[in-house]
C-alpha cells in the first residue's frame, strides 16, 4: 500500500503549480518585522508537518507512512492550546517535501490550516528538508535543488507574494546554508541541533547554541571573517539543559537532549516534573543568560505527530502543559516575546553584522532531573574564537574543569556527500566519548590556549 502511495506522489512531481491550487485562495502576507534584540527575551515555538518519518529524498522514505496521525482536527487543538497560553504568540510551521504535495484530504486540510493561521496570527510557513538531517541521504546540490522547489511550493500555498523569513533543517551543511542566502534570499536557518550526538539518526555536536553566521567550512564553525562569512543566521532548534547535554546519547538514567522538547520532558518524565525541566531551562536563559548576554532566547519544537502517536494517548497531556507552561513564563516574565524562528535569526540579523562582537555566557545549576545532576554547575562561554564549558561540584565547592574547548581559529571540514557522523570535535569535547576528552585545569591547557582564553576572558587564568 505504502508503494502505490509512493508511486502516487511520485507522479504529482510534475503537477507543482497544483499545489497552490489545492490550497485557499492567496493571503496577504502578515511577516512581523524582526523586534529589537537586545533588552528581549525570545521564545520561538515550531511544529512539523511530514508524511513519513524520515523523508530521506523525493523517492526514498524510511519509517512508517504517518497519514493517520496528521489531522486538521489535531493541528486546531494545538493550535488552540498555544493561542490561550501565549495570546498573540507566533510560531513557525515546517512542511516537508511530500507534505507540500500530498493529495490526501487531511493533508490538503493541513495546508489550508496552516495559511489561516498566517493570515489570522502572523505565523510563519516554511519548508523542513530530509526529516531534520538532509545531508545524511543527499548531495548537497540535491539539497539545494529540493530547498529552491519546496520555497516556491511554499510560496505558491500561501500566496500573496509570501516568501519564509527561515528554514527548519536539523542541521544543514555550509554549502546548503549558503545556497539559501545566495540563491534564495532566506538568511536565517534552524541549521544546527546543540549538543545532537548518540540520538536520533545523526550527530552534530560542537557549535554554538545561540544565533551565529556559519563558515563556509563547517556549519558548526563560526565564520572567521569575511572570506569565510555566510549571511545566514545559524539558530539552534531545541535548547537543552546544560548539565544533561553534557552526557552523549540517552538511557534509562539520562537524556542529553533535555531541556525544551516535549519527548523528553514532559512525555517522558509527566506533567510536574516535565515542567520542572522545562521551566528550569527556560530560567537559566530568562534570568541569568540575560543578565550576561542583555537578551536571551530559548527554541523548541513540536511534531505534530507527536500529539496523536499510540492512539493520541499523550495528547491530552500535551494539550495541558503547552498553555501551562506558556502561562508560567508570561507570569514569571511578562515583558518575553513568543515569535517566529525568522523574526528571532532576523532580530540578531539586525544587531549583527558579522561575529566579531558575538560573546555569549551561561551559567546553569542541575535541577536533579534525569541527568541534571543536582551538585554540578557548568559555565559556557561561546564566541568567535572558541567554546569552552568549565565544570564544577558546587556543593562540595570543589574545582572548575574545562570539559569542553572547541577551537573555531582551526580549520574545519564537514564530510562528504551523505554519512551520520557531521560534529565538529577538536580539542576538547563534553561528550567525554574520545581518549582525549578529559576534564582539565585551564592552567594545564597548552600556552597558546591559555592565551586564547586571555584575550576573551583574562579573568579565567
Amino acid at each position: 500500500m505504502r508503494q502505490n502511495r509512493r508511486q502516487f506522489l511520485q507522479n504529482t512531481l510534475a503537477a507543482m503549480a497544483a499545489v497552490g491550487a489545492a490550497s485557499p485562495a492567496p493571503a496577504a502576507d502578515n511577516t512581523a518585522a524582526a523586534p529589537p534584540l537586545e533588552g528581549n527575551r525570545f521564545l520561538t515555538f515550531n511544529s512539523v508537518i511530514r508524511v513519513n518519518q524520515i523523508e530521506a529524498g523525493r523517492d526514498q522514505l524510511i519509517g512508517n507512512d504517518e497519514g493517520d496521525i496528521h489531522s486538521p482536527e489535531t493541528a486546531r487543538q494545538f493550535r488552540d492550546a498555544f493561542e490561550r497560553g501565549w495570546p498573540g504568540g507566533r510560531m513557525t510551521w515546517a512542511f516537508s517535501w511530500w507534505a507540500l504535495q500530498d493529495k490526501r484530504d487531511n493533508y490538503k486540510a493541513l495546508r489550508e490550516f496552516a495559511v489561516e493561521c498566517h493570515g489570522k496570527y502572523g505565523d510563519e510557513i516554511t519548508f523542513i528538508p530530509g526529516g531534520y538531517f538532509a545531508n545524511m541521504y543527499n548531495t548537497r546540490e540535491q539539497v539545494n535543488a529540493d530547498l529552491h522547489d519546496a520555497l516556491q511550493m511554499v510560496s505558491g500555498m500561501v500566496g500573496g507574494g509570501y516568501r519564509p523569513q527561515s528554514i527548519v533543517a536539523g542541521y544543514l551543511a555550509a554549502d546548503n546554508l549558503r545556497h539559501l542566502a545566495e540563491k534564495e534570499g532566506v538568511h536565517v536557518c534552524q541549521g544546527n541541533i546543540w549538543s545532537q550526538y548518540a540520538v536520533d539518526n545523526g550527530d552534530g555536536d560542537g557549535s554554538i547554541s545561540y544565533p551565529y553566521y556559519p563558515s563556509r567550512e563547517h556549519f558548526c564553525k563560526p565564520a572567521q571573517g569575511a572570506d569565510d562569512f555566510i549571511d545566514c543566521v545559524n539558530l539552534d532548534g531545541w535548547t537543552c539543559d546544560f548539565i544533561a547535554a553534557r552526557y552523549s546519547g540517552c538511557t534509562d538514567k539520562y537524556n542529553s537532549r533535555m531541556g525544551m522538547g516535549p519527548i523528553e520532558t514532559f512525555m517522558r518524565l509527566g506533567a510536574d516534573t516535565g515542567m520542572r525541566e522545562v521551566m528550569a531551562t527556560t530560567a537559566a536563559h530568562f534570568d541569568k543568560g540575560f543578565e550576561l548576554n542583555k537578551f536571551a532566547g530559548v527554541t523548541t519544537c513540536w511534531e505534530l505527530s507527536l500529539f496523536d502517536l499510540d492512539g493520541g494517548k499523550d495528547r491530552k497531556k500535551l494539550l495541558e502543559c503547552l498553555p501551562k507552561w506558556f502561562e508560567e513564563t508570561r507570569k514569571r516574565w511578562p515583558e518575553s516575546r513568543c515569535v517566529t524562528q525568522g523574526e528571532y535569526g532576523n532580530a540578531w540579523r539586525t544587531a549583527h553584522r558579522d561575529n566579531a562582537a558575538m560573546d555569549y555566557r551561561f551559567v546553569q545549576r542541575g535541577t536533579g532531573i534525569f541527568g541534571s545532576d543536582e551538585n554540578l554547575e557548568i559555565r559556557w562561554f561561546m564566541n568567535r574564537d572558541f567554546r569552552l564549558a568549565l565544570l564544577r561540584d558546587w556543593k562540595e565547592n570543589g574545582p572548575e574543569k574545562a570539559i569542553d574547548f572547541t577551537r573555531y581559529d582551526l580549520k574545519a571540514e564537514e564530510p562528504k556527500d551523505k554519512g551520520r557522523n557531521w560534529s565538529l570535535m577538536n580539542r576538547l569535547n563534553q561528550k567525554g566519548i574520545r581518549p582525549q576528552d578529559k576534564p582539565v585545569a585551564l592552567k594545564e591547557l597548552k600556552g597558546e590556549e591559555q592565551d586564547l582564553i586571555k584575550k576573551h576572558y583574562p579573568e579565567l587564568l
